[in-house]
């Protein structure tokens, strides 16, 4: 199918959110001071005094209006996915689901639709790291002529719990332990492993958690998720399920954990800043809108049930359907104003799109506006210009605090007679929503299906469907998570729920913990979970089944999109003496490819060169790192070459990017720096293009050459083999 390309105007008129924001934007440039009811103040220095050294009066309205603000400005953070970042954007469809659903947005090919999307951090506070091991949110608000449809998921596609009573304990239990309020925006702590290890539902979760899809090199090559499993809707009252999916067209990627650390304590805001300066360039973040759409006679045909949210739809049995690209062209004029104040709730559909029974959903439909009363002020949270649809608003709700609306008339209830009938009821020919009339037959209970008990078998389809790479990770991972847990049984318990995902997998973990690989007597007892009073224990016990496919390959990162370097960050390490045509030549082919290239020297300023030419450096060995670039490149210059050979700075940055599996490309008179670093020291004392060195090494007399393979080896990322031989010192 022919994709078309969306191309996002420049022109502040063509989104109608952008209009919709208008009335309520400010620029203060050139203008008079005043306060908050447009008194201009002809003093902000000074409060009004009785002497010059006497006490301040009650009466300074304007010091008093000042600091009041001051002291109420701020709001309560989220509870949880509290650090985050948003930009605007269009979503264009490309194919129509009118066949699916009355969804407007979805009808015409080539329709743009105006999206405010904010992505997050799940665990930590607003002040925390970009980089921790965590859940990503994934939240699209897209503002329809229907009103506002929020798409509300994560960088995973599966959950923690089955059910949303549950969501308080899994939250507290991640948080930072009550007793001490440590760590922050981490879950390598006792009381988060304590209830995973007595939760064997969280099973497939954890396996993503302690997958490199919990470190992503960036918001723009990460994959989201809508999580549940929802309606659409058509003319005809047919419902099919759907799963949504955003697909990144740079692929999905991530970083190394050792490296995630260190940009932790470099630049915390690594993923905020990144996702800023790729919109302020130019180079757009883009994700495609997949679906994957069962019928309603289907719901049955799977070995897992579609409303389990601890569960996702292999694209093997069902695949999923590009339908419409997201383009991010804009970022807010003001954080607090719109990516602060942004309230995105599961509950915001639209006609077409409706809910169905999956108990975390139907839990998440009551959590969200609870918390934006709280956090927002009160019920007119939908009047903050970011939060208000491009339609207009006519309804009999009233007041509040903050209300902004001014409703003209007497009447405010309905049905009414004084007002004409007004504002009427829409009829369902009119696009009105109403809810899939879905039968209904049954008992109240506390409890759930038996079809929800398999809590290993997509948890072993994901392990089974990882890289080797990314199995060593992962054991990595859960090594270092377990490690800092500091009550040995619980280590020990979750344990046994590893080996019931895969035996060599707990018995490497085992091994990094000093602990006993779980026996097969050990593997075979029931888990210990919650049992209501009045229930079995055998009843309640999980489901031990094999998947049914061996493995998925849009599960590993692998297998993700490597046709493309744009937006990415190549540092370019220069000295005095630099060879001219060789960093500029490098620079071009870059910026052909829409990537960055940054010239790193050992101190600020200009830099000599070869040519006589003067470069400027963007940054220096004191104040930026290997961490925050995809690859290196070494130009020649025989002054330059020994100025960075005999600098510990310039030697580390390579060693430190070897370690993290980098590309790595080097003119070949610039060997002698790479030949002093700790990995250089097994190369041959001639390279040739017809002896390269090794995988990522790339050394090359011929200037287009060693670029173009330079482009195509960053374009696979890492080169994650190198890790087998762990560990490069750095």
């Amino acid at each position: 199918m022919a994709k078309k390309k969306v191309n996002p105007s420049s022109k502040e008129n063509s989104n109608p959110k952008t209009v919709n924001l208008q009335p309520h934007t400010e620029d203060s440039t050139g203008q008079m001071m005043t306060t908050n009811q447009g008194v201009k103040i002809n003093d902000d220095q000074n409060s009004l005094k009785a002497g010059d050294r006497g006490p301040t009066l009650m009466e300074d309205f304007i010091f008093r209006e000042k600091m009041t603000h001051f002291d109420h400005e701020r709001i309560p953070e989220r509870i949880v996915h509290a650090r985050g970042s948003g930009a605007h954007g269009i979503f264009e469809l490309y194919e129509s689901m009118r066949r699916y659903t009355k969804a407007d947005f979805l009808q015409t090919t080539g329709q743009q639709t105006p999206v405010f999307v904010r992505f997050s951090t799940v665990a930590g506070s607003r002040g925390s790291t970009d980089l921790a091991r965590d859940v990503r949110g994934f939240a699209v608000k897209f503002y329809t002529q229907q009103g506002n449809f929020d798409l509300v998921g994560n960088n995973m596609p599966v959950f923690f719990i089955q059910d949303a009573h549950k969501f308080p304990d899994v939250v507290h239990a991640v948080k930072p332990e009550p007793h001490n309020e440590m760590p922050q925006a981490a879950s390598a702590h006792d009381t988060f492993w304590d209830f995973i290890a007595l939760m064997p539902e969280s099973t497939h979760m954890i396996m993503w958690l302690m997958s490199d899809r919990a470190i992503p090199r960036s918001y723009r090559m990460m994959e989201g998720f809508g999580v549940h499993t929802f309606r659409f809707v058509n003319d005809q009252n047919e419902s099919h399920f759907v799963k949504f999916h955003w697909k990144p067209l740079l692929g999905v990627h991530s970083v190394a954990w050792d490296e995630a650390q260190k940009i932790s304590g470099k630049d915390p805001d690594f993923h905020r800043r990144d996702l800023w300066e790729s919109i302020e360039k130019g180079i757009y973040p883009e994700y495609e809108l997949g679906v994957q759409i069962i019928p309603e006679k289907d719901e049955h045909n799977f070995d897992f049930d579609l409303l389990d949210p601890t569960k996702l739809i292999p694209e093997e049995l069902v695949p999923v359907q590009r339908i419409g690209k997201l383009t991010l062209n804009r970022n807010p004029d003001n954080f607090f104003a719109e990516t602060e104040q942004v309230a995105f709730h599961i509950g915001h559909v639209v006609p077409g799109i409706d809910f169905t029974n999956d108990p975390l959903l139907q839990g998440r439909l009551f959590s969200y506006t609870d918390t934006q009363l709280i956090r927002l002020g009160g019920p007119n949270f939908h009047e903050i210009p970011i939060n208000r649809p491009i339609v207009p608003i006519h309804n009999n709700q009233r007041d509040g605090f903050m209300r902004q609306q001014i409703n003209k008339g007497r009447v405010s209830y309905n049905p009414n007679s004084l007002g004409g009938g007004c504002p009427f009821q829409a009829k369902m020919t009119e696009g009105g929503f109403t809810s899939f009339s879905e039968k209904i037959d049954a008992h109240k209970v506390r409890q759930r299906s038996s079809s929800f008990f398999d809590h290993f078998s997509q948890a072993k389809l994901f392990y089974n469907s990882q890289s080797n790479p990314e199995k060593a990770h992962m054991i990595d991972a859960f090594s270092f998570e377990l490690g800092k847990v500091e009550t040995v049984a619980i280590r020990q318990r979750m344990l046994r729920i590893l080996a019931k995902v895969d035996k060599g997998l707990a018995a490497k973990v085992a091994w990094n913990l000093g602990l006993h690989v779980p026996s097969d007597k050990d593997i075979a007892e029931p888990l210990n979970q919650s049992i209501p009073a009045d229930g079995k224990p055998e009843d309640f016990q999980p489901v031990i089944k094999e998947p049914s496919l061996k493995a998925s390959a849009a599960l590993s990162m692998a297998n993700t999109l490597k046709d493309s370097i744009k937006g990415r960050k190549i540092a370019i390490l220069v000295a005095d003496g630099v060879d001219n045509a060789s960093v500029e030549s490098m620079l071009s082919a870059l910026s052909n490819e829409g990537a960055v290239g940054e010239l790193i020297a050992p101190r600020f300023g200009l830099v000599e060169s070869s040519g006589d030419a003067q470069l400027v450096a963007d940054k220096s060995l004191l104040t930026t790192a290997s961490v925050f670039y995809d690859a290196v490149f070494v130009p020649g210059g025989a002054n330059s070459v020994a100025f960075l050979e005999a600098d510990a700075d310039a030697v580390h940055f390579l060693d430190e990017a070897y370690r993290h599996c980098k590309v790595i490309a080097a003119d070949p008179d610039a060997m002698q720096v790479l030949r002093a670093t700790r990995f250089g020291r097994k190369f041959p004392e001639v390279v040739t293009a017809d002896t390269p060195v090794e995988a990522g090494i790339i050394v090359n007399s011929n200037r287009p050459q060693l670029e173009q393979e330079f482009i195509t080896a960053v374009s696979q990322h890492r080169v994650w083999e190198r890790e087998d031989e762990r560990k490069v010192p750095a």
